[in-house]
Formats: C-alpha cells, sequence, structure tokens
C-alpha cells in the first residue's frame, strides 16, 4: 500500500490533469500488450493494436527495445514517464530528453536489479540515444494510442465530470473520497492499493500537493513514481466497460422502439442524460467521440427532449419533461 500524507497546503495545490498524459498512455498500453487481466475491457484496442503492429513492422521495435523499458513489474524507469507533460506530447518528450544522464543510469540500475535490463539501457543517458528512442515512442504512438485518443478523452472528461461534482460537494475532500475502490481517503491520508510485489510506503507531500492523473489505458492498481523527490503524481484507472463495437451501453438499454425512431447513439443519448451527463458521459455510454456527442444532444436538445446547463467549461444534459415522457413509454414495460 502507499500511504500519500496531506497538509492543508497540499489540499489546496492538488488538481485534475485535462488530459491523458501521452508518455503514460504509452506505458499503460505496453503493459496491456503483456498480460490478459483486463483484457476483456480493451478487446477491440488489443485486436486492432496487434493488428497495426503486424501491419507496420512494429513488432519487432516492441518486444526487443520496448517491452523491457516498461516491464509490468514493481519498478520501471521514472524518467519514461516525466512529471510535466501536461498532456502535450512535445511538453512530455522535451521533459524526457532534459532528464540528467546520471538519473537515467541510477533508474537503470534499478531496473536491472527489479526486473532485469536490457544490454544497452545505459546508452539511453546519452541525448542523442535518447532522441532516437523518442523517435520509436512516437512511431509506436501514432500506430496504437493515436487511434483511441478520441475515446481516451471522451473518457477523461467523463471523468473530470464526476469528480468536479465531488468537488462542488465536498471540497477537495469530497473529489477525493470518491475515487476509490482502488483509492481510500482518510483524512489527512490517501490509502493507496498498490501491487502485492511491491513494498508498503509512506508519501510526504510536504506543501507541494498532488496532480491527479485519470488514464484509460492503466488497469487496476494506481501508480506513483518511485522517487519521492520528484514531483507528487498519480496515475489511476477509469472504470471501463467492455471495448467493443456497439459502445458501453447494451444496445437494448434505452429500447428498442426508442433506438428505432433516434437512431441507436441518441436513445443511449437520452438514456444517459436521464439521471444527469455531461457530454463526455453522453459520449462514453454511446462509444462515440466528444464533438459527436455534442451533435447528438445539439439535435436532441433542438427536438425539446434535453436541455443543457453551463457550468465553466462543463456542461450538464437532463431531460425536459417532454424527454422523460418519451423514454417513459420507450421503455415502459
Amino acid at each position: 500500500m502507499l500511504r500519500i500524507h496531506f497538509s492543508d497546503a497540499d489540499l489546496a495545490r492538488t488538481r485534475l490533469a485535462a488530459a491523458p498524459d501521452p508518455l503514460w498512455e504509452i506505458a499503460a498500453s505496453l503493459h496491456r500488450l503483456q498480460s490478459r487481466k483486463g483484457r476483456w475491457a480493451y478487446a477491440g484496442w488489443y485486436h486492432m493494436a496487434r493488428q497495426q503492429l503486424r501491419e507496420k513492422g512494429l513488432e519487432r521495435l516492441v518486444r526487443k527495445v520496448l517491452l523491457p523499458l516498461y516491464p509490468r513489474a514493481a519498478y520501471f524507469p521514472d524518467f519514461l514517464t516525466p512529471a510535466h507533460g501536461s498532456g502535450r506530447w512535445d511538453v512530455a518528450v522535451e521533459s524526457m530528453l532534459a532528464t540528467p544522464p546520471q538519473r537515467v543510469l541510477k533508474e537503470m540500475g534499478i531496473l536491472e536489479r527489479t526486473a532485469g535490463a536490457p544490454s544497452w539501457a545505459g546508452q539511453l543517458a546519452r541525448l542523442e540515444a535518447r532522441k532516437e528512442f523518442v523517435g520509436m515512442l512516437h512511431t509506436y504512438y501514432d500506430a496504437v494510442v493515436v487511434p483511441y485518443k478520441e475515446q481516451m478523452q471522451a473518457c477523461i472528461e467523463s471523468e473530470r465530470a464526476t469528480r468536479c461534482r465531488g468537488l462542488l460537494d465536498g471540497g477537495v475532500e469530497g473529489m477525493l473520497a470518491g475515487l476509490g475502490p482502488l483509492l481510500r481517503w482518510r483524512s489527512p491520508v490517501l490509502e493507496v492499493t498498490y501491487p502485492k510485489q511491491a513494498a508498503d510506503r509512506d508519501l510526504y507531500l510536504n506543501g507541494r500537493g498532488l496532480t491527479l492523473v485519470p488514464s484509460y489505458f492503466n488497469w487496476g492498481e494506481p501508480v506513483a513514481f518511485a522517487d519521492s523527490e520528484l514531483p507528487p503524481v498519480l496515475w489511476y484507472s477509469l472504470l471501463h466497460e467492455p471495448d467493443a463495437p456497439g459502445g458501453a451501453v447494451s444496445a437494448d438499454a434505452p429500447g428498442q422502439s426508442l433506438i428505432a425512431l433516434l437512431g441507436r447513439a441518441r436513445a443511449v443519448a437520452l438514456y444517459t442524460a436521464s439521471t444527469g451527463a455531461t457530454t463526455g458521459e453522453l459520449a462514453r455510454a454511446a462509444g462515440v467521440s466528444a464533438s459527436s456527442a455534442s451533435r447528438h444532444a445539439s439535435a436532441l436538445r433542438d427536438a425539446g427532449l434535453l436541455t443543457t446547463s453551463r457550468n465553466g467549461a462543463s456542461v450538464l444534459h437532463t431531460l425536459t419533461p417532454v424527454g422523460a415522457s418519451v423514454l417513459r413509454a420507450a421503455t415502459k414495460g
């Protein structure tokens, strides 16, 4: 278990990332390729990734270069997932390239002792070798992560909207309390379930605050930097529904008559809005991009079935009385 200790200053400086961290999603996606755990939730992505890697001739790159550096184990090097990515590829890569050579060598030594490191790993202490490695990462990223970028963003927007509701109801502590089940808030400590092979440890924020980063490809236990001196970041898993054609909600959930009337995506959107939903939540439920979900919500709003209220950058869609009547009639019996 990881125990993260907060002060009042840390609570004030805790934030939730607005976008996926590209280098972390690379790491987590490579873990997905190494394990059957949770594969049902990534079935569509897994088959797409294997096909892309095969068609683009990247299987050897993944097997010989990437997987040895990102083992699904208790440790892989911190510098591979910098703290200052901010969701942007260029910023994340710049941070990786700026890593001091001594730190790269130190972390590769830890990897060698804990999981085994390839013989060439120490070469990444050289800037030119790291630049070449970044090019390999970009090739992999374009092939198997970018095709899911809109879906990832839609899920993270949904997660942010949910966490913001907790923030409005109970402040930062309310937001932290809703992160479960693998994160338990027991003021002033956030208890984080860690892999069984990892030793228990305590992380004292000491006024630095914590950056929470929801991750699409992370499955199971949250992950923090091994080095407690680095800026505190915690990557945690989104709750996934099966990744398969047709989206996260079964086709008959809104009622077949409603699907016949509105089309599947709009029927699911109307069904999801019955309890109030953000655009990101509509997108996640219907298995479409955020932009597509916004268009569907607009069409339903124009038809008088939805109403939309804005709170800062987020919007909340709810049913109008007419929309509620249509949904009740369609799902009756």
